[in-house]
């Protein structure tokens, strides 16, 4: 069986001595949760009753969670460390994802345990990770969920797992060493040619990598879904075997719940002059390269052949667009950019882009901005001429 080098081994043995001590601690966690002067004063006082290393994590713990509230409904009683949170799947997201699963599946590169404890709300559920530490926090946040007596853990490194009776779901560490995140799947671990030699070797699974990545291409004959949360692409996921369905892509929004899917080539929508309203597609949209198949269907034009933002003349909803309704027309000149925001009495103010290169915050402070009104600012190609769409973004209780 493969081992972390012998730094590493201590280091997580260590690791896990203090998780343990820690769990049976709840003290020093309460004490922390119910402060309210300073930290600085908080850890002196805390390092009078306790250990500094067991203070460190407990402080650091109590800062994960409250980071954590936004991914996870239960994250006040979990176990995070910096990674396994930053690499986590959130709850509303993992939760979607488990519902093409039944039956027992292989969680590899389990982590903190987020896509297994969403995974063992229906499934039996065998987690596996190389780091202790990760086996542990998995098991308690699965106690957390009330799903531990359906999730095993097995420490050890998955590319010694090298075929499957059960379905599978990996999510490949994506910052394997001190440099930070990698973007190129070539350099996950486990890598591309590991993760393409088990495919075939499943009844079939599905495989997170980053919206960001060099997914294109990489992965024949599977289905690629890219999944935003409140506007924010979170991940692209790889279905394969059983699991895929008969799209190439499909884009999904949550917590809406909406897909579309096709191919980024079956259309190609026409492009037309600014209408009375602009769409921004959600970067699911964009990132499956299914802009086109939208608009197709919804009835709109593109601006450009280079950009992504949609026209109409009359008001089209859907969970796949941000509407703004069209106020002015300028070119792409800070005078009259100027002259258009004192006029229309500006004050809070957001500014768009996507191809035109724009820095956002050194623009807004030369803006007069003593108005009251909020408008959004757009800076596009409008059939190959660089364009300033000022705009009122159109919330959804309005669509």
């Amino acid at each position: 069986m493969t081992e972390l080098p012998a730094d590493e081994n201590r280091i997580a043995k260590e690791e896990c001595r203090l998780l343990q001590e820690l769990r049976a601690t709840p003290g020093l966690l309460e004490q922390i949760s119910q402060s309210s002067g300073s930290e600085l004063a908080l850890q002196s006082a805390l390092r009078r009753q306790y250990p500094d290393d067991l203070v460190r994590m407990a402080v650091s713990l109590h800062q994960f969670r409250l980071k954590a509230r936004g991914k996870f409904s239960r994250a006040e009683q979990m176990w995070f460390d910096r990674q396994g949170l930053e690499q986590s799947t959130a709850e509303v997201v993992s939760r979607y994802k488990a519902q093409r699963f039944k039956g027992t599946v292989w969680d590899l590169c389990s982590g903190i345990g987020s896509d297994s404890m969403s995974l063992a709300a229906h499934c039996d559920v065998i987690a596996v990770d190389i780091h202790a530490p990760n086996c542990l926090r998995t098991m308690w946040n699965a106690e957390v969920y009330g799903v531990a007596d359906r999730v095993e853990t097995q420490c050890r490194d998955v590319r010694e797992l090298t075929s499957f009776s059960h379905l599978v779901h990996v999510d490949p560490d994506r910052r394997p060493g001190s440099s930070g995140r990698v973007s190129r799947i070539e350099d996950y671990v486990p890598g591309l040619d590991y993760l393409n030699a088990i495919m075939p070797r499943c009844p079939g699974g599905a495989i997170k990598v980053s919206p960001a990545s060099n997914f294109g291409g990489k992965f024949p004959d599977a289905e690629i879904e890219l999944i935003s949360l409140h506007g924010e692409c979170k991940e692209a996921t790889v279905w394969f075997g059983e699991l895929a369905s008969d799209a190439l892509f499909r884009a999904t929004v949550l917590p809406a719940g909406e897909s579309i899917s096709g191919h980024p080539l079956e259309v190609l929508v026409p492009v037309s002059p600014l209408g009375q309203y602009l769409y921004d597609p959600d970067p699911s949209v964009v990132r499956a390269g299914l802009v086109d198949v939208l608009a197709d269907r919804l009835g709109l034009s593109r601006l450009d052949r280079a950009e992504e933002y949609l026209t109409s003349d009359h008001l089209v909803t859907s969970p796949f667009l941000q509407p703004f309704e069209v106020l002015e027309n300028l070119p792409n000149n800070e005078k009259e950019l100027k002259a258009w925001l004192r006029k229309a009495s500006v004050g809070p103010l957001e500014i768009k882009c996507r191809h035109i290169p724009i820095q956002a915050d050194v623009l807004r402070r030369r803006l007069p901005l003593n108005g009251s009104e909020p408008r959004v600012i757009v800076f596009a190609r409008l059939d190959g001429k660089a364009r300033i769409v000022a705009a009122r973004r159109i919330s959804s209780e309005h669509q």
